[in-house]
């Protein structure tokens, strides 16, 4: 079922020549480091998918990171994350999870807003959709976001600093039948970026979201086939490829950094091209087996 999929992350996937793409790997790439020692993070939802890998890319530079999850087992995730059981869509859970946090470690620097769900009993027109689809969906995907941010910046108000990271979709930027839940949700968690960067602005406390195109990862494969295939998903962005779940994380551990000082009350695609391919234009052709490998 997923043998497509896996053939696209696993690598690059151009529809250009094996000459053409092996003399641009051949190439400088550059890189970057960051330095977080000393800060707090959490991230909801941090036990699989893009939340693991934001997990994992802040313990790899020197940050203490709180996994805020209702799978707080710890498993595949390094042992210096601090597991919380997390229902977000639950408010005690919430002001809970931050004020674990303070108590253990003394402060909240960035709050990455996470924890989401996709069901496919979701993909449905609405006047099709089961009332506790949504009822679930928005009390996850929706006010779990603000139940985290409202005791975070608390916090982050009497510290005179923070970062929170709203994880949102592509699907907040464009649409499709049979998604009219999720895609409006990740809408409202672009806003709320918006506001709450306005809001606390003078406060030392800056606010953004990602937009992620389709990222490899447990939730995307669940509805695979309602997608059109992994291969097709894959063709559908201009790179050719699907995102892997790091390539979101570096963007988060960028915006959560001083490098990103003067970026707050805005919304960054990390899509691989998706939001600025017009539904007009021609789609790309499907690449041949031979164009797949590197």
């Amino acid at each position: 079922m997923f043998s497509a999929l896996r053939c696209y992350s696993k690598t690059w996937v151009f529809p250009f020549t094996n000459k053409f793409s092996a003399m641009i790997k051949s190439r400088p790439t550059g890189s970057v480091r960051y330095d977080n020692r000393g800060r707090v993070v959490i991230v909801t939802g941090g036990a699989a998918g893009i939340g693991r890998a934001i997990c994992r890319a802040y313990v790899n530079s020197g940050a203490q990171v709180v996994c805020a999850d209702v799978d707080d087992s710890g498993e595949n995730l390094p042992p210096k994350v601090q597991c919380y059981r997390c229902d977000t869509s639950v408010e005690a859970d919430c002001q809970q999870t931050v004020a674990k946090t303070i108590e253990a470690f003394g402060a909240v620097d960035v709050l990455v807003n996470n924890a989401a769900i996709q069901p496919s009993e979701s993909y449905r027109p609405i006047d099709q959709l089961a009332t506790e689809i949504w009822d679930r969906m928005v009390a996850i995907n929706f006010s779990g976001y603000t139940f985290m941010a409202k005791y975070a910046l608390r916090v982050m108000r009497e510290q005179s600093s923070g970062v929170i990271i709203n994880m949102s979709s592509g699907q907040a930027h464009r649409t499709a039948r049979e998604v009219g839940v999720y895609g409006p949700i990740k809408s409202a968690n672009v806003m709320q970026a918006k506001q709450w960067g306005i809001e606390y602005a003078r406060d030392g406390i800056r606010v953004v979201s990602i937009s992620p195109g389709a990222i490899d990862t447990p939730m995307v494969r669940a509805t695979l086939q309602a997608q059109g295939g992994g291969a097709a998903l894959a063709n559908r962005h201009p790179v050719g490829r699907i995102g892997k779940p790091e390539e979101v994380a570096h963007a988060v551990l960028w915006l959560s950094s001083s490098d990103a000082s003067f970026v707050t009350a805005t919304d960054l695609e990390v899509d691989g091209g998706l939001g600025a391919f017009g539904a007009f234009a021609e789609p790309y052709p499907m690449p041949s087996d031979q164009e797949r490998e590197p």
